[in-house]
């Protein structure tokens, strides 16, 4: 088998080509497209370009801090959540907050929790 025109080929196709090959290769070896990611930079590239491009983050809770009920808060107020959901997320840190979340609503609830003294982090 050689490898480079294997990847010579995959460079050459389409975005629709590579979706369709994607879906065969979960279908034939029974894995799901995530886990088939970290084969994507080496077959062309596109991982890295969609990540230059990127326009949506998740907010992940790493730490809770001193002040809890305040991490509770801004938890229940940028999700939606009641007070015993929102807790939850909150005891369960480290763990996703929001995820899919445009840049500029991300970076304020970045500022919302450290003011509440939590550590957060953009993913």
């Amino acid at each position: 088998m050689d490898i480079q025109k294997l990847i010579d080929e995959v460079k050459s196709m389409t975005v629709v080509e590579l979706n369709d090959l994607v879906k065969a290769l979960e279908k034939e070896f029974g894995v799901s497209a995530a886990a088939m990611a970290v084969a994507a930079p080496a077959a062309g590239g596109a991982a890295a370009a969609a990540e230059e491009e990127k326009t949506e983050f998740t907010v992940f809770l790493k730490e809770v801090g001193p002040k809890k009920i305040d991490v509770i808060k801004v938890v229940r107020a940028a999700t939606g959540l009641g007070l015993a959901e929102a807790k939850a997320v909150v005891d369960k840190a480290p763990g996703v907050v929001k995820e899919n979340v445009p840049k500029e609503e991300a970076e304020d609830l970045v500022a919302k929790f450290k003011e509440a003294g939590a550590v957060v982090e953009l993913k």
